[in-house]
């Protein structure tokens, strides 16, 4: 039995953002993401003004004449959400925290996808994958995906996105639109990323609690880091210690951004005192006027 409370919160985020998707989001997931997939239909001989690309040289060479690729729109698409609950993700000082902002964006993704006909998938990773939710459509599926966004319990504190791409890659044999919601405190993601954003198509969010950026002046104070368990005191008040914090997170999150464009990854960089949907409209016009 849910508890009363878990499902009024299931209940406002509902409201909230499939009001979110119905008012700004649909119309922008359509043209940006809908028909965007091909799926392969037949061979067939090549004709004049033929794409050379589509040429299929296993089939020419057997057959001593050229054959092409024939491809198809897919009528409808597979998106998986890719979310991090690990350890970090329980961080926030502002209104919520990251967990429960990844939740609603997991949910504007999925009611804008199943308003669009598209199926929608969830898989939860920390340092391990702790629940994989094979992609389904239908209202009672997306308030699944909500609910194990919001409440489910993992096991892992640590990060793996290798580990999660790699899942992905065995559980997802044709191409899905595939949004990954993280903090991306992670090391040695690149190739995987790499790899799946060659057969998916690949869209990082990265949420960013402003506090981690610029470490508060509050004097000495204890920290508990949420993914190895280990407690330590600094003092905030210190002045060095402040400036080599900041330089280091615009390092980390410098470095991030150019493996994100070198790969050719699209990007979200969600910030904890910012409002998402504005994030999300941007990127989603950015998009569409990159493919018009």
């Amino acid at each position: 039995m849910i508890p009363k409370e878990v499902l009024r919160e299931i209940r406002r985020i509902q409201i909230t953002t499939s009001r979110m998707v119905t008012d700004v989001f649909s119309g922008q997931y359509q043209s940006v993401f809908k028909g965007r997939g091909m799926e392969f239909d037949e061979v067939r001989e090549y004709q004049v003004g033929d794409e050379i690309r589509s040429i299929d040289w296993n089939v020419t060479a057997r057959m001593g004449h050229p054959y092409i690729k024939k491809f198809m729109e897919e009528r409808e698409l597979t998106v998986m959400l890719l979310l991090d609950l690990s350890g970090s993700s329980y961080f926030g000082t502002v209104n919520k925290l990251k967990r429960q902002i990844a939740a609603e964006i997991c949910s504007v993704l999925a009611f804008s996808a199943i308003r669009n006909n598209d199926k929608v998938g969830l898989i939860i990773f920390t340092d391990k994958i702790e629940k994989f939710v094979p992609a389904k459509k239908g209202i009672s599926h997306v308030l699944r995906i909500i609910r194990e966004a919001l409440y489910f319990n993992p096991q892992g504190r640590k990060t793996d996105i290798p580990a999660a791409l790699e899942y992905l890659n065995k559980m997802c044999k044709r191409s899905t639109v595939t949004f990954i919601v993280s903090d991306f405190y992670d090391a040695n993601f690149e190739k995987p990323l790499s790899i799946a954003n060659k057969r998916h198509d690949l869209v990082s969010i990265t949420i960013t609690d402003p506090k981690e950026l610029d470490l508060p002046n509050i004097g000495m104070a204890q920290f508990d880091d949420p993914e190895t368990g280990k407690t330590f005191n600094l003092d905030t008040s210190n002045e060095a210690l402040r400036r080599n914090f900041r330089e280091n997170a615009l390092r980390i999150t410098s470095e991030r951004k150019k493996t994100f464009d070198r790969l050719g990854v699209d990007n979200v960089d969600i910030r904890c005192d910012i409002p998402y949907n504005r994030t999300l409209f941007k990127f989603f016009r950015m998009r569409e006027r990159r493919l018009r």
